[in-house]
């Protein structure tokens, strides 16, 4: 069959002409989206067909390699990444269902009235702990419900979430924001970016970040003397999680680093408060001080407590052994891989010249979100939920995330087929042209794309290439760059749109996003400076050293 081969500048053999042709399908994402906000499902639908057109008419992509490089986007998008979210969130609503949740929550609430050290435990720890195990919107929603119902103002409590979020986002749902970006960008030499490289680079940018989220979540709430008050929480809390952050993402691979850092955190600050307390139990100016020696008296046994947060210590445990070394060979030894048709190896790209392998990821067995579905059902067995409920419940996850898979079907669709006809590659060309400011501005895409789409993983997808084609125009490091799109994107959580309504919802604030806009959209800001400098630093020699060996 005959080969094609991507053209870098097909438009009037003008790389920059051909650059904003590229552009149209990603701007009218934009537009659709937060310009006339049309449905995310439909204007992933439009996005997509709009990219294909494109891809056909001006790339000279044939319709059948499009046809099959969108196909093997959407197959990719339900599985692994959609069958991840799907299984989270119904391991979740079982704990709902059978009322084990609620004690989870108060077993948190239990340990303390003052409220910047619940910010910690809640918006911070046991919010990073739900983005690990579910994602998909519920950690803000919940943890912002919770504060509510404890007192927080409803605009401090969705703000402080929001910002809260910024530490685990990179690594939601059990790390599908990295999964999605596995050999999707290359190295200089052809080589495929594996996800765990990923992770590692991740780990050594966003713990500088986590460290000083629990400050700066307290500095806005409460001051900057209040903030000194609890330096000992404060620092217990973020230097635990960075720690445990680095250490996971490092040495564990991309599904462990948000479950493991915000259990390591949460324990942390509760063994902390055996022995240390506040000299004053802040709360909002509206509020009373309550006595440093009031006592808060559980409501449940620690045998309900430890039973209530089992089903995440089995799902911990389960990814632990689905991730090891000897249980990948095993598994792949069982994954079917079958080659797309039309596209394998018959795609020659516009950048390296070689062959572009295609092939369907159908590693149902071995997939991370097959690991959470065993862990839901050995759960089942110590929350005893009968197996009508456990039946019930899944349908129920489905008809809730049904939208949402569909909708990251399209999207992934729409990133496969801008890499496969080299879009993406005559975008990055493109965007060489800012040379070394690209080393700080990198982390600007994620979050322009999290802005956008409301996921890391939706961005990732969007500009992980393009991130790698533009680093290697720069001088940039591949891994680096696409690292640095994932980092950036989670700073663009707390104002993106859909993020933004969630929130909103959740504390009862519907009809005021603007007010909640405006409450984290500075903080973004900062936030995205802080890890554009992160970036620009690790692209020097200056921190050079913390980029992983790779090829």
């Amino acid at each position: 069959m005959e080969k094609f081969t991507q053209l870098l500048q097909p438009v009037a053999d003008n790389l920059y002409l051909s650059a904003l042709v590229a552009l149209i399908p990603i701007v009218f994402y934009l537009v659709a989206l937060a310009g006339f906000k049309v449905k995310g499902w439909l204007t992933g639908l439009l996005t997509l067909l709009v990219a294909i057109v494109i891809a056909c008419l001006f790339f000279k992509m044939p319709f059948q390699f499009a046809a099959f490089s969108t196909l093997q986007g959407m197959v990719y998008g339900f599985m692994p990444i959609g069958w991840i979210i799907l299984t989270s969130v119904f391991l979740y609503k079982m704990t709902v269902k059978t009322g084990h949740f609620d004690i989870i929550r108060d077993s948190i609430t239990s340990l303390t009235d003052d409220r910047r050290i619940q910010a910690l435990i809640i918006a911070f720890s046991f919010g990073a702990f739900l983005e690990g195990a579910a994602g998909f919107g519920a950690p803000v929603a919940i943890t912002a419900s919770l504060l509510v119902g404890l007192g927080f103002r409803p605009l401090y409590a969705a703000g402080v979430c929001m910002i809260a979020n910024t530490a685990p986002v990179a690594f939601g749902a059990v790390g599908a924001p990295v999964t999605a970006m596995d050999g999707l960008a290359t190295y200089a030499n052809g080589s495929p970016i594996a996800a765990a490289e990923i992770a590692a680079m991740i780990g050594r940018q966003l713990p500088l970040v986590s460290i000083f989220i629990p400050f700066y979540l307290v500095l806005i709430m409460a001051g900057f003397k209040k903030t000194l008050e609890v330096w000992p929480a404060l620092l217990v809390s973020g230097g635990s999680f960075a720690i445990a952050q680095f250490i996971s993402s490092n040495y564990m691979g991309e599904q462990l680093p948000d479950i493991l850092s915000s259990l390591v955190s949460l324990i942390s600050i509760v063994v902390l408060l055996q022995f240390w307390k506040p000299k004053t139990t802040w709360r909002f100016a509206d509020e009373k001080e309550v006595d440093k020696d009031a006592e808060v008296t559980p409501k449940h046994s620690l045998k309900e407590v430890l039973v209530a947060w089992s089903p995440f210590v089995v799902l911990t445990l389960i990814i632990f052994i689905w991730t090891m070394k000897s249980s990948k060979a095993f598994f792949k030894t069982l994954a079917l891989n079958p080659k797309v048709p039309f596209i394998h190896n018959n795609i020659i790209s516009s950048v390296s010249g070689k062959e572009i392998a295609a092939v369907f990821k159908l590693d149902l067995v071995g997939s991370i979100g097959t690991a959470i579905l065993v862990a839901a059902l050995i759960s089942k067995f110590i929350i005893k939920i009968s197996w009508k409920d456990a039946g019930a419940t899944f349908i129920q996850t489905f008809n809730e995330v049904k939208i949402a898979l569909l909708t990251i079907c399209f999207v992934v669709g729409f990133a496969y087929i801008m890499n496969a006809s080299g879009m993406s590659n005559t975008l990055g060309y493109a965007l060489a042209a800012t040379g070394g400011a690209f080393k700080f501005l990198s982390p600007a895409l994620g979050w322009i794309g999290v802005f956008i789409t409301g996921s890391d993983t939706s961005a990732n997808l969007l500009f992980a290439k393009l991130q790698q084609v533009t680093a290697s125009q720069v001088g940039m490091d591949p891994l680096l760059a696409v690292a640095a799109n994932a980092s950036g994107g989670v700073v663009g959580k707390m104002i993106s749109p859909q993020s933004i309504a969630v929130a909103a919802a959740a504390v009862g604030l519907v009809g005021r996003e603007s007010d909640l806009l405006k409450f984290t959209v500075k903080h973004s800001f900062i936030l995205l400076i802080i890890v554009c400098a992160i970036v620009a630093l690790q692209s020097t020699r200056v921190l050079g050293w913390m980029i992983p060996v790779h090829p």
